[in-house]
């Protein structure tokens, strides 16, 4: 007998319902269960991608509650609360902890043996939170991290020298936030190092590529000037993490997960390229830095490090 595909998302916002969409496109799962505090836009939600179902792969989308998700091989978090006006970070970070917290335990209760993609920012801290109290083993935790930067940054790249963005291989790593590091010192195209080449007859330029790594860390804040939010891209970043994980690829992909000694780090959940699984995270692949790099990952680690020291547990 075939193993139904069921995933769960927490959140019915932008972000649940752009990563609902992407998975249903694919027909990547038998069944989405939507969930979010507020019921009747779960329920709307689930009715509007219901009503595509003739023009796709017959996915059955629900509303429900976390009873809904046993089963459930994958559960996705997006949920969170937003900032009020004079709220400080650390305020805003500690009520989405007490929210985290009631997640936590349902899903514990209820899909003990699923993967938990965390989609919530601050992603790396929040990852770290689930990690922190979840019963399940933390490799099956895994925080989508700097996957879309380095999606965008590759995506920029491919641009700027006119090749396919799938072609161009480079990574951001750390958090994701302001402090996010680009690896220049291994990003390639075809097999050949941009950095100090020209390639497709352009040549490395040092302040060139530098704008257009800030164009990719500042992306999200340039897109939520113009339209009030992302959802788009990260649904689909999501839709790829889930997909390396129930058709158990061995992806090796840049997610947030605990660091245990990779590149001298531990104690903090941030971006490293890691083999995605039906386990979660299996393994990692650590792409040498030069010594820029190594400083900008441990000021990145340093700087998540900080943030957990706020926040109560």
């Amino acid at each position: 007998m075939i193993q139904k595909r069921r995933i769960g998302i927490i959140g019915a916002g932008h972000v649940g319902v752009a990563a609902a969409y992407a998975i249903f496109l694919r027909g990547l799962a038998s069944e989405i269960v939507l969930i979010d505090k507020d019921g009747d836009r779960a329920d709307g939600e689930a009715m509007d991608l219901t009503h595509g179902q003739a023009f796709g792969e017959g996915v059955r989308v629900t509303s429900g509650d976390y009873g809904d998700l046993a089963n459930a091989q994958v559960v996705i978090i997006t949920a969170g609360v937003a900032q009020q006006p004079g709220e400080s970070r650390l305020a805003l970070l500690n009520r989405n902890v007490a929210v985290f917290e009631e997640i936590v335990g349902q899903l514990d209760r209820h899909a003990p043996q699923a993967v938990l993609i965390i989609a919530s920012n601050p992603v790396d801290i929040l990852t770290h939170v689930t990690q922190t109290l979840s019963r399940r083993d933390p490799h099956r935790i895994i925080g989508t991290g700097t996957l879309l930067d380095t999606a965008r940054f590759r995506a920029l790249l491919g641009q700027h020298y006119g090749v396919d963005a799938r072609s161009v291989h480079a990574y951001i790593l750390g958090e994701h936030g302001d402090s996010e590091v680009p690896l220049w010192s291994s990003a390639s195209i075809g097999g050949v190092r941009l950095a100090g080449q020209t390639v497709m007859g352009i040549p490395f330029d040092h302040a060139g590529m530098q704008t257009l790594f800030e164009a990719v860390r500042d992306a999200a804040y340039a897109i939520i000037a113009r339209k009030g939010y992302t959802n788009t891209a990260i649904g689909t970043a999501i839709l790829r993490l889930v997909a390396a994980i129930l058709d158990d690829r061995k992806s090796v992909l840049p997610v947030s997960r605990r660091v245990t000694g990779e590149y001298g780090l531990e104690k903090v959940c941030l971006s490293i390229p890691s083999v995605i699984g039906r386990n979660g995270v299996e393994g990692a692949i650590l792409p040498p830095l030069d010594a820029e790099e190594d400083r900008r990952l441990r000021a990145s680690a340093a700087v998540i490090a900080r943030g957990l020291a706020d926040i109560s547990l």
